[in-house]
């Protein structure tokens, strides 16, 4: 074989990519690829833990160990910052630990098949094992399975599955259940199962049909009022490790803003006074409810910042700006950003390519990049998040 032969990265959809180009699934870097496209496994290639991978879509990269991985998404966020001609100083990714992912959505059909979507399909992988999920959630599909087919839904379920306070929070989309017979098998599903809560949603809205205590999810060590599928960090380990890098971006700033803020996840670990801002209703009055009741100096603003992004003189207010914007990032957020004079931020997020595209408005109106903290939490998937530190260029 030849140097050509040789896998030297993997490219973003998880194939492996020789030095001339070719690409080959399911290979690591160091592997060796024959003519015939046999794989030699290199120093980086593991054998997969899991029965359903590559089948499974959960799971991408079960073939690389961790300092491959760790390479995977250090080279994403390269990537997408020299798309638009920048450059910073990126730090090792934290990786989140096998079995901890503590928020999933799951499929299931009538026949009472559950689990991930197959990779590039609509078909369901019928789980039997899976090493990504927390325990607590992995437990329930086989009870999951036994409750659908009782229930005979007529199309195919969503069940988002969260691990709460008070165990695990329940939500299955796409089904009302109705009659006594229903209402008793939901009640002992929801008794032997322990779980927290377990509502159901045809399309209207969630219907709470089991919730002995109000379900809540612990940030910044305050109890916040948790509603029904709402987004959470991944792992404890990723946001613990988010937290830890955006605190070190503000620092003791006295009055700060997080914008996207959300349930609260940086607002609520953040000193001093905090502005909080948040489009979604239940979540921005979950967490308005949480800091009154823990009397935490945290104000918040039922405000959508993609049709109003905060401007120039109301970011000038802080000194320091937190923003944790969805995967399509938040251009017209960053282009006030960049007509400010806020002197610190930290980026949080979920997509390199759409934090590029902002951070490059960001750099060209005066700011610099002091360095990235990536962090992989959805365990062997191709999902890249980030906090970057970002300041004002003297």
């Amino acid at each position: 074989m030849t140097e050509a032969s040789t896998i030297v990265r993997v490219a973003a959809r998880g194939e492996g990519v020789t030095a001339d180009g070719r690409h080959v699934p399911f290979a690591a870097p160091g592997d060796r690829v024959s003519e015939n496209g046999a794989i030699e496994a290199g120093p980086h290639h593991l054998v997969p833990p899991c029965r359903h991978f590559p089948q499974c879509g959960g799971c991408q990269l079960q073939h690389l160990d961790d300092a491959a991985w760790r390479q995977f998404i250090v080279d994403r966020i390269a990537g997408g910052l020299a798309a638009h001609g920048l450059s910073a100083e990126i730090r090792s990714p934290v990786l989140s630990p096998p079995r901890t992912r503590r928020r999933a959505t799951l499929h299931a059909e009538s026949s009472g098949r559950i689990g991930f979507a197959v990779e590039k399909s609509h078909a369901i992988v019928d789980l039997a094992e899976c090493h990504v999920l927390a325990p607590e959630l992995f437990a329930l599909v086989a009870p999951l399975r036994r409750l659908i087919h009782k229930l005979r839904p007529k199309r195919r379920l969503d069940i988002h599955l969260t691990l709460a306070d008070q165990g695990v929070d329940v939500l299955i989309n796409g089904v009302m259940p109705e009659g006594l017979a229903a209402a008793e098998a939901i009640t002992a599903f929801a008794e032997a199962n322990r779980l927290a809560r377990m509502a159901f949603d045809e399309g209207y809205g969630p219907e709470t049909r089991w919730e002995p205590d109000a379900v809540t999810i612990t940030l910044g060590g305050v109890p916040v009022p948790l509603p029904p599928a709402s987004f959470l960090q991944a792992t404890s380990e990723g946001e613990a490790a988010l937290v830890e890098a955006v605190r070190s971006i503000v620092g003791d700033t006295p009055v700060v803003a997080d914008l996207f803020a959300g349930l609260g996840t940086f607002a609520l670990a953040l000193p001093g006074r905090v502005y909080a801002a948040e489009a979604g209703r239940e979540a921005i009055m979950a967490l308005k409810a949480a800091a009154g009741r823990s009397q935490r100096a945290v104000f918040t603003e039922h405000r959508d910042l993609y049709r109003r992004p905060l401007t120039p003189a109301e970011l000038d207010r802080f000194g320091a700006i937190v923003i944790d914007p969805p995967r399509a990032g938040a251009k017209e957020q960053a282009q006030a950003l960049a007509a400010s004079r806020a002197p610190r931020l930290a980026y949080v997020s979920c997509n390199p390519s759409s934090f590029a595209r902002d951070v490059k408005v960001m750099v060209d109106g005066g700011w610099r990049i002091d360095w990235i903290q990536p962090v992989g939490q959805f365990r062997w998937s191709t999902h890249v998040e980030l906090a970057a530190s970002l300041s004002r260029a003297s």
